[in-house]
Parts: C-alpha cells; sequence; structure tokens
C-alpha cells in the first residue's frame, strides 16, 4: 500500500471497496464514466465495475437525484454524484422533500439507503455558482445525514459508512482538498458518522472546524503556539449526527470556543452548535463565544476578494487573540 494517497483518489478508494463488497451498490453522473469524473474522483471504478454499475447520465441532476431515489427505493445502494454543490438547487425538491421523508412516511417500510456526493467549497476562484459551501442548505432538512471529511483516510472510512447507512446521506467532498495528501485507510475502515475527532489537543482555546476549515485552522494554531495560546483543534466530519459531547468535552478543558467555519455567518452550522452550548455547557465558558465564518455575499471570482470573503489563518488568530484578552 502506498505510504500517502490524495484526497481525490481516497474518494474512489472509498467508493470501490464498497462496490466490492457489496453488488447492490451502483454509481451515477455526470462524465463519472469512462472519463473518471471532471476531478477525476471516481477514476478507475468504470474500468473495474463497467458501464452496468456506474452510470454516466444526461446533464439533469433531477434525473440523477431521482433515479438514484428510485434504485434505493427498490434494494440497490445507489452513490449519485451532483458536480458541484451548488447545483443540490437545481434537485432540492428529491433532496428536501422526497427522499428524508420516505422511511418516516411509510413507518419504516422503505428506506432509501443513498448516497449523494458532491464537489463543495471555494478558494479556488470559480466565481460565486460554482464556489458556494452548502453543508447549511442540507443542515435545514429533517431526515438527511451530513459528512464533510477532511482528510484522505475519513474520506474513505466516512464513504464506508455513508453507502452503508440505511439513511440518505449527501457527502460533500472540498475540492480545495482533493489535490492534499495523507496516510492511506487501512483495510476496512469504516468511521462511524456522528464522531468528530480531536485533531490537535490544547488547553486554552477550542477551534471547532469542518472539511477544508480544518487544516487551516491547525496552521493558525500553530501560529497561536508562538505567542503561547495553546488551541485544541476540533475536526467535526460530521453536522449530521452532530458530535456536541467531544465540543463540550474540549470546552470543560479550555472554556473558550470559537467555530471556523467556511458556510456564510448567516444560517451557518456554527449557529446551530453555538445554541447548543449555550444551552448545555454555558456554564464551561470563560468568554464569549466567536465564529469566523463567511462573509453573506456571493464569492467573487477574483482570488484576492476571495479571499476577503471566506475564513482564513488571520482571521481566525485575530479572533482567538482577542478571546483570549477578555
Amino acid at each position: 500500500m502506498a505510504d500517502v494517497i490524495t484526497y481525490r483518489q481516497a474518494v474512489a478508494e472509498g467508493i470501490a471497496r464498497e462496490m466490492r463488497r457489496d453488488p447492490a451498490v451502483v454509481c451515477l453522473g455526470e462524465d463519472i464514466g469512462a472519463a473518471g469524473g471532471v476531478f477525476r474522483t471516481t477514476a478507475g471504478l468504470h474500468e473495474e465495475f463497467g458501464p452496468g454499475r456506474v452510470w454516466d447520465t444526461p446533464i439533469s441532476e433531477q434525473a440523477i437525484v431521482g433515479a438514484a431515489m428510485g434504485a434505493a427505493m427498490t434494494g440497490m445502494r445507489p452513490v449519485a454524484e451532483i458536480m458541484f454543490s451548488d447545483f443540490l438547487a437545481c434537485c432540492w425538491d428529491y433532496l428536501a422533500n422526497e427522499i428524508p421523508k420516505v422511511r418516516y412516511m411509510t413507518g419504516g417500510q422503505v428506506t432509501v439507503p443513498l448516497v449523494v456526493r458532491t464537489a463543495n467549497g471555494g478558494g479556488l476562484g470559480f466565481g460565486a455558482q460554482h464556489s458556494q459551501a452548502t453543508e447549511n442548505w442540507a443542515l435545514t432538512v429533517p431526515g438527511l445525514k451530513i459528512a464533510a471529511p477532511a482528510t484522505p483516510a475519513d474520506v474513505t472510512g466516512m464513504m464506508a459508512a455513508a453507502i452503508r447507512s440505511d439513511d440518505p446521506v449527501v457527502f460533500f467532498e472540498h475540492k480545495g482538498l482533493f489535490a492534499t495528501k495523507g496516510p492511506p485507510a487501512p483495510p476496512d475502515h469504516v468511521v462511524e458518522l456522528g464522531h468528530a475527532a480531536v485533531v490537535r489537543e490544547g488547553d486554552d482555546v477550542t477551534l471547532v472546524a469542518l472539511a477544508s476549515m480544518v487544516p487551516l485552522a491547525l496552521t493558525a494554531a500553530e501560529r497561536l503556539a508562538e505567542e503561547g495560546i495553546d488551541a485544541e483543534v476540533i475536526d467535526l466530519r460530521c453536522l449530521v449526527p452532530l458530535d456536541a459531547m467531544t465540543v463540550l468535552g474540549s470546552l470543560a478543558k479550555t472554556s473558550r470556543l470559537v467555530t471556523v467555519e467556511e458556510n456564510p455567518y448567516q444560517g451557518g452550522w456554527g449557529g446551530t452548535l453555538v445554541s447548543i452550548v449555550a444551552d448545555e455547557g454555558f456554564g464551561l465558558l470563560d468568554a464569549p463565544v466567536r465564529r469566523v465564518a463567511a462573509a453573506c455575499v456571493p464569492l467573487p471570482f477574483a482570488d484576492v476578494l476571495e479571499a476577503e470573503v471566506i475564513p482564513s489563518v488571520d482571521k481566525v488568530v485575530a479572533k482567538v487573540r482577542d478571546l483570549t484578552a477578555y
């Protein structure tokens, strides 16, 4: 096994492992077959499993997710790709009104075990309609699980858990992480959804981040360490199920919280997490809670302007400095 694997390779590896394990797993999406996906996240799947299990679709998000829903209701475990997470809006009726409600409305008689994979997030200058971090859209819909891994090993392990889930999962793969490298997942690696990871221990402040904000928070923590501020960094990994217990456990030690999220501040997941902390961990806090999030504007195409909108290491460091001086 290779010493390192890229994030994008880990996506294909995670899907391939489940397709080898379970013949009911199939893939569908635009250009995912012989082309290997526009981000090369399905490379090798068409060659190994053939067109009977890796389906190239028309350019119709409604058709992709609608077909996946029907397949899941009749015994398959489809993995549907929506090329950019912004385009979840094109199939939103299925994702918000149909898929998450079938199990409830049939009293558990029908499940919809599907995964909707999508390339998410900014930082690459793709413009306002191809750069959004949209986890917060899915977070408003009861009945969807939401996964957003930050490392190659977590991609593979969480993909296994998502495909095996009897509930629908929206699986956000961050475009800005595709080229990043890390240790590959060991054989049979499964990361149960809903378990956050403490990726850096610290005593002075808790930074909670998701997806591409995790390496950003780690970089900020290293810079803060040079100033004598010891930050603990939590990779939330999932929004649903949400591991609030790990955050509260960290706060019992640090007594200060900063959320680092790429979603816009308005309606971002940090607001939900902060409200839980206010309800269940208010007595643990020695300072106000702070949120670092994207501005509530369409994402600019120009890289220098985009960098102003989304969180940065400097913004996190400044917020933590302010908080430790409180």
